[in-house]
C-alpha cells in the first residue's frame, strides 16, 4: 500500500542540483532507498554520507543527534535527507534547533510521505529550507468528504478525531478499502473463499500455500479505486503504480505545495515563485513591503497622522529616503512598522532572528529602510547596500552652563596645585638668592665691581602611563554602582540631563547630534567618534532589489541628496538654532575681562613693593637718626681731631668691604 518514494526523492535531489549531502535512515526500507541513491550517486558523481540512526539508544539519542550534526558541520554538510518516520524526525529536529542548525543556509528533505503530519512550527521561522512529500491531498474531494465525517465524530468516543488524519492512518484506511474491493471482486467471480480446505502445516518445509490465497492475491492486484492516498493500483508484483506525490516546502505561512511527482511526468513544479537556489520573489507588478522602525528623526508619526493613511502617516529621514529610492528604482512601496520594535538580533537559544532582520530573513518584507547598522552577523543572513550614512559611537554629556568669566579666568588652563607650586617655587628661589647674596662678598657694593658667574640647576618631572583606555572604561562601567547601563536611548538621555554633569552616555553619533538640536538644548557631543560604522539598506539574500537599490544609494550620494536630507531633519528642523561655524573661534579668544586679573596682580605687586620700600625707608631713616644721635653725643663727651675722624672713616670703610659695620672703640 505504501508508495515508493525513491523516484520522487531522486527527482527532487536533481532539481535542487545537490551533489553533496548526508543521508540519515532508520529502517530496512530506508536502506533500500539508500541503495538506489548510492547507485545514482556513482553515476552522477555525488558525494553521499550515509548514517544509520535507527540503532541509537533512547537515553542517549539526544546527545548522539547533537554530536552527529556537529560532525556534519565540521564537514560542511548542510544538506541532509531524513529518511525516517515523523516521531524520529521530530526528535532530530528538536536537537537541530538546540544547536542552531535550523537557520538560513541549511536544507533538509524529509523523505517520508507525511510532510504536514509533523510539527514544524519551531523550525518554521529559523530560516532553513525544509522540503518533503505528501501523499494525502487535503484539497482532494475524496479526502474532503472523509474529513467532514471525521470531524463530526465525538472526541470522547473516538480519541484523536480532533486531529488531522496522518498519512499512516490514511494508508490503513485505504488498505481496508482495497480488501473490501478485492472480496467484492471475488464474490462477483463466485469464488468461495469460506472453505477452509487443506490449510496444511505451518511448519512444513517447503511451505504449502493456501489454495484460496492465490485467488485473493489475484483479486488484490485487480483493485482500482480512489482512496485517501490518491489513485490505488498495483502491478503484477503487487507494487503501487500510477500514484501522485505532492512536493512540499516549508514557508513562513506553513507547509506549501510547490509541485508534484508521478511516474510519467516526474518532477513538475507548479509554484510560480519557486526556483532552486533563489528564494526571492519577483517584484514586477507587486507593491514592495518596506519594513522600518519608529525612531526620530528617521521615521515618525505626523502630528495629525489620524487624518492620513498608508505612507502619508509618516515623516522623517528614512521616509524621504524610501521615496527617493522607489523613484530611482521604479517600484511602488508600502511602509510597514516592525511589530516588535527591534532592529534585529538572533536569539541565543532558538537561533531565530527578530526585528527588521527577521522580517527579511523570513520573507515578511522585501526591503528594510531604517538606521540599520551593517554588521558581520547580519551580513551573513541578509544583503546590505552601500552605507547611506556614516557614523560612530560618541559621548554625550550635559552642556555646561554658561557663566560670566571671572577676572582670574587666566588661571583656568593650569590646575590650582600647579599655580601653588609656581608661587612657592618663586618664593623659594627668591629666598635662596637673598641668602646667597648675603653671604657672598661680591654682592656688596664696592668701588670696584667684578662679574660673577651663576649656575642654576632645574628639574623636570613627567608622568607617563601606558593604559588601555577602553579596557579601563569597560572595567569601571561593569563595577559601577548604581549600574551605568540603560535599556533605551531615551533613558540614557534623561539620565544625562538629571546627572548634573556627572554622567556621560555612549551612543551613535547621529542620534547624539539630533538630540543636541532638541529642546531643552542641554546636551552636547564631546570629542570625536570612538569607532566608525555605517547604516545600510537591507534586502533578503539573493533579492533582485539589491543591485538597483545599491545603485540608487550611490546616485543619491553623488547628487548630494543624502546630505540635504540630513541637514533637513537634523538642523533645519532643529529647535536650538543653527550651529555657528565661527562660535568656537569666538569663544576661544580671551577678552580683557578674562585676563584683568593679571593686571590686578601686577598693580597689587607694585603697591606691595612700594609699601615694602616705604617701610624699609622709614626703618633706615630711623636707624640712621639714632646712629647720628649716638655719634653726636659721643663727640660731645670726647672730641677728636679731624684727622682721627678721617682715619675712622677710612677704618670703617675698609671694614665695609667685608659687610661688617665698624664700631667705635
Amino acid at each position: 500500500m505504501r508508495p515508493d518514494v525513491k523516484g520522487a526523492l531522486l527527482s527532487l535531489i536533481e532539481y535542487y542540483q545537490w551533489d553533496k549531502f548526508a543521508y540519515l535512515y532508520d529502517s530496512d526500507r530506508g536502506l533500500s532507498t539508500l541503495q538506489v541513491v548510492l547507485d545514482t550517486a556513482a553515476e552522477k558523481k555525488w558525494q553521499v554520507t550515509a548514517i544509520n540512526v535507527g540503532n541509537l539508544k533512547d537515553e542517549k539519542k539526544d546527545e548522539a543527534y547533537r554530536s552527529l550534526f556537529q560532525d556534519l558541520e565540521i564537514k560542511k554538510e548542510r544538506r541532509v535527507i531524513l529518511d525516517c518516520e515523523q516521531d524520529k524526525v521530530k526528535d532530530i529536529m528538536e536537537q537541530v534547533i538546540t544547536i542552531g542548525r535550523h537557520v538560513k543556509g541549511y536544507h533538509y528533505i524529509i523523505a517520508n510521505l507525511g510532510f504536514i503530519d509533523g510539527d514544524l512550527s519551531k523550525i518554521q521561522y529559523g530560516g532553513a529550507n525544509v522540503s518533503g512529500f505528501q501523499i494525502v491531498d487535503f484539497d482532494d474531494p475524496v479526502v474532503s468528504k472523509f474529513n467532514q465525517r471525521w470531524e463530526a465524530l465525538e472526541e470522547k468516543e473516538y480519541p484523536g478525531s480532533d486531529n488531522r488524519i496522518r498519512y499512516t492512518s490514511a494508508l490503513t484506511y485505504d488498505a481496508v478499502q482495497v480488501m473490501t474491493e478485492a472480496f467484492r471482486y471475488l464474490r462477483k467471480q463466485r469464488i468461495d473463499i469460506s472453505r477452509r480446505g487443506n490449510a496444511g502445516d505451518c511448519l512444513a518445509n517447503p511451505a504449502v500455500p493456501w489454495a484460496q490465497g492465490v485467488e485473493i492475491e489475484r483479486a488484490l492486484k485487480q483493485v482500482h479505486v480512489e482512496g485517501l492516498t490518491g489513485n490505488i493500483q498495483f502491478d503484477q508484483y503487487g507494487r503501487r503504480i500510477n500514484y501522485t506525490v505532492n512536493v512540499m516546502e516549508l514557508k513562513n505561512s506553513g507547509p506549501r505545495k510547490i509541485g508534484y511527482w508521478n511516474e510519467v511526468d516526474k518532477m513538475v513544479v507548479t509554484a510560480n515563485d519557486f526556483s532552486p537556489g533563489n528564494d526571492s520573489t519577483g517584484m514586477e507588478n507587486k507593491t514592495v513591503i518596506v519594513t522600518t522602525i519608529l525612531e526620530a528623526p528617521y521615521v515618525m508619526l505626523k502630528k495629525n497622522y489620524e487624518l492620513f493613511e498608508g505612507n502619508d502617516m509618516y515623516e522623517g529621514y528614512c521616509v524621504d529616503l524610501a521615496a527617493e529610492i522607489a523613484k530611482h528604482c521604479g517600484f511602488k512601496y508600502k511602509l510597514s512598522i516592525v511589530p516588535d520594535g527591534k532592529y534585529g538580533a538572533r536569539d541565543a537559544a532558538t537561533k531565530i532572528w527578530n526585528g527588521m532582520v527577521g522580517e527579511l530573513v523570513y520573507e515578511k518584507a522585501d526591503i528594510a529602510v531604517a538606521p540599520l547598522t551593517i554588521t558581520l552577523v547580519r551580513e551573513e543572513v541578509i544583503d546590505f547596500s552601500k552605507p547611506f550614512m556614516s557614523l560612530g559611537i560618541s559621548i554625550m554629556i550635559k552642556k555646561p552652563q554658561k557663566s560670566k568669566p571671572g577676572v582670574f579666568s587666566f588661571l583656568d588652563p593650569l590646575a590650582y596645585e600647579i599655580w601653588m607650586c609656581i608661587v612657592f617655587a618663586y618664593i623659594g628661589v627668591s629666598v635662596v638668592l637673598f641668602l646667597v647674596s648675603r653671604f657672598s662678598p661680591y654682592e656688596w657694593h664696592t668701588e670696584e665691581y667684578e662679574d660673577g658667574q651663576t649656575q642654576t640647576r632645574m628639574r623636570y618631572f613627567a608622568k607617563r602611563s601606558k593604559i588601555a583606555l577602553f579596557d579601563k572604561m569597560w572595567t569601571y562601567m561593569k563595577s559601577a554602582e548604581p549600574s551605568v547601563f540603560v535599556k533605551t536611548t531615551a533613558e540614557g538621555v534623561v539620565r544625562v540631563r538629571k546627572s548634573k554633569g556627572k554622567y556621560a552616555y555612549l551612543l551613535e553619533s547621529t542620534m547624539n547630534e539630533y538630540i543636541e538640536q532638541r529642546k531643552p538644548c542641554d546636551t552636547m557631543k564631546v570629542g570625536g567618534n570612538l569607532d566608525s560604522k555605517g547604516y545600510g539598506i537591507a534586502t533578503p539574500k539573493g533579492s533582485s532589489l539589491r543591485t538597483p537599490v545599491n545603485l540608487a544609494v550611490l546616485k543619491l550620494s553623488e547628487q548630494g541628496t543624502l546630505d540635504k536630507l540630513k541637514n533637513k531633519w537634523w538642523y533645519d528642523k532643529g529647535e536650538c538654532g543653527a550651529k555657528d561655524s565661527g562660535s568656537k573661534e569666538k569663544t576661544s579668544a580671551l577678552s580683557l575681562s578674562n585676563v584683568a586679573g593679571v593686571f590686578y596682580i601686577l598693580v597689587g605687586g607694585l603697591g606691595l613693593a612700594m609699601l615694602v620700600a616705604l617701610i624699609e625707608f622709614c626703618y633706615k631713616s630711623r636707624a640712621e637718626a639714632k646712629r647720628m644721635k649716638v655719634a653726636k653725643n659721643a663727640q660731645n663727651i670726647n672730641p677728636t681731631s679731624s684727622q682721627n675722624s678721617q682715619n675712622f672713616a677710612t677704618y670703617k670703610e675698609g671694614y665695609n668691604v667685608y659687610g661688617i659695620e665698624s664700631v667705635k672703640i
